[in-house]
């Protein structure tokens, strides 16, 4: 596996090493300690999660707060996706700054999203099956969210907007300046 840090501190690319003839592929998804050596620092996954959704859902921005925060590593099963995740660290020289990377089930590519970050995702292709692991059990009390069109992060989402399909709770999430802080 290569792993690329983004130009957000502690957010990492990863290519896997892919291993393919005339049957088809192998490759290692995960690996306990190179990922670990890959990304610098000890994370211990404890929930997977899977979801499918079809062509404009945009799921986002999320985070976990305080003792429940969650690092997440995402990958694409069957699709494509833009995947984002932004910097809510308050102290962090890159606060308030995103980095998007596209995932691919031919790409195979994951993105490692520690803790710190808001994250979320849009679907490019007709559908996709999305697939993260989280280092943290989800707690209800603990959600914040951050708008999707937030104007002072600019995100690209690379889908007209007519075409976003977009859960009630995530359409009044607050922006950055009046979410919830995650620390």
């Amino acid at each position: 596996m290569q792993f690329i840090e983004t130009k957000l501190r502690g957010c990492f690319e990863i290519q896997p090493n892919v291993i393919g003839d005339e049957r088809g592929y192998f490759m290692e998804s995960f690996n306990q300690s190179k990922f670990n050596e890959g990304v610098g620092q000890e994370v211990r996954f404890v929930q997977d999660n899977q979801s499918f959704s079809k062509r404009g859902v945009l799921r986002g921005l999320h985070y976990q707060c305080g003792d429940h925060a969650q690092a997440k590593l995402v990958r694409v099963l069957e699709g494509e996706v833009l995947d984002v995740a932004v910097d809510i660290r308050p102290n962090s020289p890159t606060y308030g700054e995103h980095v998007t990377i596209l995932l691919t089930a031919e790409n195979k590519k994951q993105f490692f999203v520690p803790r710190g970050f808001a994250h979320g995702f849009v679907v490019l292709s007709e559908t996709a099956t999305f697939f993260y692991k989280c280092d943290n059990f989800y707690n209800k009390e603990s959600e914040g969210g951050i708008i999707y069109n937030d104007p002072t992060l600019g995100i690209d989402w690379q889908v007209p907007e007519s075409e976003y399909i977009i859960s009630a709770k995530d359409q009044v999430l607050p922006t950055l300046e009046n979410a919830k802080k995650a620390w």
